[in-house]
């Protein structure tokens, strides 16, 4: 019973639960998680972090983090569902509710306009905030005149989220000796994309469990019956799926502008389908990034140059009295990877049945949220000589890695650098001549 006690208390302690609440139950009461990687950065769960190991104190920091909220990308995640609307409403095809739905689309895509992928409002403060918290937790690491190494891939969104964290800790401590690059220089491990190496995501076999598992989850003729008032309209002029698809993005994305404070577009869409929209979400990202044994469990690897970097620049700061922090600003589609690589929680897991990924743990909102972002924070000896300690927050909440633990969460450098520079160097590079065409996403 004390043995429970004591797990218990360290689960809570790490934010985790022994019962956690499936994503449908948590869908409840947060209907936000269900938009998958347009989930706004909630900030930590664990508002009180482990206490360090008697003796030690914080010194380092290596940081990659995703930018802040933004708007969607590509100009037809607005316009595909807002011309379908408008061209049914000039047919009188629309029922009432599909009208106010038409109304709501042409608001957002009003906001957005000549402001594609561009941070939001909401995804600068989320910067300061996480800025401002890595300040507060770890203070001896920003310290004096001590010297801040941040980079951002060459994305405009991500600038902007660097540059929004360093104002908050110049306002914080302007000592700090800040040094900020954004170049293509750096874009080889800062956002690194190995056409042969991605190519292997979609194979014969994943795709076809991807189309069987999405035909499970096709749950979208409610929806439609519920914006458009003839179904011989429904299924010969509306592409249903994409038209769902498009707006269960727009839905999503909400939650990261100005406008979440006056309409929402989640009243389209029962419990059921909300949850049917984000299982197949979730199995397509894990295919994609995930430890997929379907096509081989490889895709990590595309983040193994950033890792190495993180390890070799770790190496060259640690010797140092106060190092301070090296910071980079970058996307989700190299935060998920590399959170996998380094076997984050259950983010390492190998499922081969997509229906089981939430039940094995394998849940992406928990990964990659707007803002979401892995620190490796490093603990040295106050007194004397001892071994370099590291822990793993996985946005801002304790993780654990596969190693042995000094105890809770902190880890030896030494075994850290040992298991990830294997695992590193057992990757066999694709070679050039089994590159296959990339497809149009």
């Amino acid at each position: 019973m004390m043995k429970r006690l004591k797990l218990t208390l360290l689960l809570v302690g790490m934010g985790l639960t022994l019962f956690a609440q499936s994503p449908r139950e948590q869908f409840k009461e947060n209907i936000y998680k269900s938009g998958s990687n347009y989930y706004a950065y909630p900030g930590p769960s664990q508002k009180r972090l482990t206490p360090a190991p008697k003796g030690y104190e914080p010194y380092y920091i290596s940081h990659y983090g995703r930018h802040g909220s933004r708007y969607l990308i590509n100009k037809n995640d607005y316009n595909r569902a807002y011309r379908t609307l408008m061209r049914a409403d000039s047919l009188d095809k629309l029922t009432p509710f599909g009208k106010d739905v038409l109304r709501r689309v042409t608001l957002l895509r009003a906001e957005a306009d000549k402001r594609l992928g561009e941070l939001t409002l909401l995804g600068a403060q989320q910067h300061r905030e996480i800025a401002h918290r890595m300040y507060e937790r770890f203070p001896k690491v920003f310290k004096g005149e001590t010297n801040i190494d941040a980079k951002s891939t060459v994305v405009i969104r991500c600038i902007l989220s660097m540059e929004n964290a360093l104002q908050e800790l110049r306002s914080l401590n302007p000592k700090l000796k800040i040094r900020h690059d954004a170049s293509e220089h750096d874009m080889w491990y800062m956002n690194s994309w190995e056409k042969p190496l991605k190519n292997k995501q979609w194979n014969p076999e994943t795709r076809a469990a991807y189309d069987a598992f999405k035909k499970n989850h096709r749950n979208y003729d409610r929806v439609m019956q519920s914006l458009f008032n003839d179904t011989a309209y429904i299924n010969h002029q509306v592409g249903a799926e994409r038209l769902n698809g498009d707006l269960f993005k727009l839905a999503s994305n909400i939650q990261s502008t100005e406008l979440r404070h006056s309409i929402t577009l989640y009243d389209l869409f029962t419990p059921d389908e909300i949850y049917d929209n984000w299982m197949i979400e979730n199995a397509g990202w894990y295919i994609s990034y995930g430890h997929c044994p379907m096509n081989g469990a490889l895709q990590p690897f595309t983040q193994r140059h950033l890792l190495r970097k993180m390890i070799e620049e770790a190496d060259s700061c640690l010797p140092m009295k106060h190092p301070g922090a090296s910071l980079r600003f970058g996307h989700e589609v190299c935060v998920m990877p590399l959170a996998c690589l380094l076997e984050l929680n259950n983010c390492g897991k190998q499922v081969s049945d997509l229906e089981k990924l939430p039940e094995e743990g394998w849940i992406n909102y928990e990964i990659y949220p707007m803002g979401c972002n892995v620190q490796l924070v490093f603990y040295k000896p106050k007194k004397g000589k001892g071994d370099i300690l590291v822990k793993a927050l996985l946005n801002e909440n304790e993780a654990t890695l596969p190693l042995k633990a000094v105890s809770g969460p902190y880890y030896k450098w030494s075994d850290f650098r040992a298991y990830f520079m294997k695992k590193l160097d057992s990757f066999k590079p694709i070679p050039a001549d089994e590159e296959e065409e990339e497809e149009e996403d």
